[in-house]
Formats: C-alpha cells, sequence, structure tokens
C-alpha cells in the first residue's frame, strides 16, 4: 500500500499547523518546510479547507489554521478523505472494473479486509498524537522566529540553544 502525495501533504500540513497552533500559517511556509510545491499544497488546502480541517483567510494578513482541535482531527478521517475515492485495486471499482474474476475472487475479499484494517488501526490516531511532545518534529516546523507555545497547553521551555537540548542532530 502506498498513500498518495496528496494525503502525505495534507499530513504534512496539518502537522505544521498544530505545531504553529499560534499563529496563521502561510501557504509558502508550508511548503518551505514540507518541501512540496505551492501549486500542489493549495489543492490540498483547498480539500483539507472545504472538509472542515482547516480555516483559510484571504488577504494580506491571510494563510490557514487548523478548524478543529488537534485531538478532534483523526488520522483516518484525513486518510479517507483523500484516499477514499480511488480504488486499491481495479476490482474495487464498480463502474471501471473489467476484472473476469472479481465475483469468484477471494484475493479481492483479503484485500479489502487489509485495508479496512489499515483505516481502522490509523482511526485509534490523532493529529495530536501525532504532534503532542514530538520536540524533532516542533525543530523541525516551528516557523523561526514566530512565539513558542506548548502543544499540550503547558508553558513552553525555552531554547537555549544547546545541542544537548535537542533530542537528535537533525542535520546530519
Amino acid at each position: 500500500m502506498r498513500l498518495t502525495t496528496r494525503t502525505n501533504l495534507a499530513m504534512r500540513t496539518l502537522m505544521f499547523c498544530a505545531v504553529n497552533g499560534d499563529r496563521i500559517v502561510r501557504k509558502h511556509e508550508i511548503a518551505e518546510a514540507c518541501n512540496a510545491s505551492e501549486n500542489h499544497l493549495a489543492q490540498v488546502v483547498n480539500t483539507l479547507a472545504q472538509r472542515g480541517f482547516v480555516e483559510t483567510q484571504r488577504g494580506r494578513s491571510g494563510g490557514l489554521r487548523l478548524a478543529r482541535d488537534m485531538d478532534q482531527i483523526g488520522v483516518g478521517e484525513v486518510l479517507r478523505t483523500f484516499e477514499a475515492s480511488l480504488p486499491f485495486v481495479e476490482c474495487f471499482d464498480c463502474e471501471t472494473n473489467s476484472c473476469p474474476l472479481s465475483e469468484a475472487c477471494r484475493f479481492r475479499d483479503a484485500l479489502g479486509a487489509a485495508v479496512e484494517a489499515f483505516y481502522s488501526a490509523m482511526d485509534k490516531h490523532t493529529l495530536g498524537d501525532m504532534v503532542r511532545d514530538n520536540g524533532a518534529l516542533e525543530h523541525l516546523l516551528r516557523v523561526a522566529g514566530g512565539p513558542r507555545v506548548g502543544l499540550c497547553g503547558s508553558p513552553a521551555r525555552k531554547r537555549t540553544g544547546s545541542a544537548s537540548e535537542h533530542p537528535a542532530n537533525l542535520d546530519a
């Protein structure tokens, strides 16, 4: 199984918004941090906004932010939003299926069960689970110069810049 680039970018965007939850973020900031094109990102942000994951604000001080608390955004819900319309295999799409075996195929049934198990496993996780207490992710996604707030509602620890405070050497 392989997730589409759009789905991967959607999760990166939501994690970026969660890490920078104290401000409105801009598309170019996300694109830079997530190594994505702004055009591709715009399509993903549009879908995220339509489905109620993010709020967008137009204009000079515009951008986007989470529309819901990060603990109310299920990873499975996000993945289904971007992946469910794409059939995992040809025979899952009744309109375009041309497989002569589909009526008797146990492989199709096994694949269907596996896909559902994958989504069920992802349903157990929230966006909050992905970003909370994840210092390495915060280090990668925090907008430089932006105010730093704790992701769990606790006050943020002040950074002194010493290498010992960072969980891993991310420049290696």
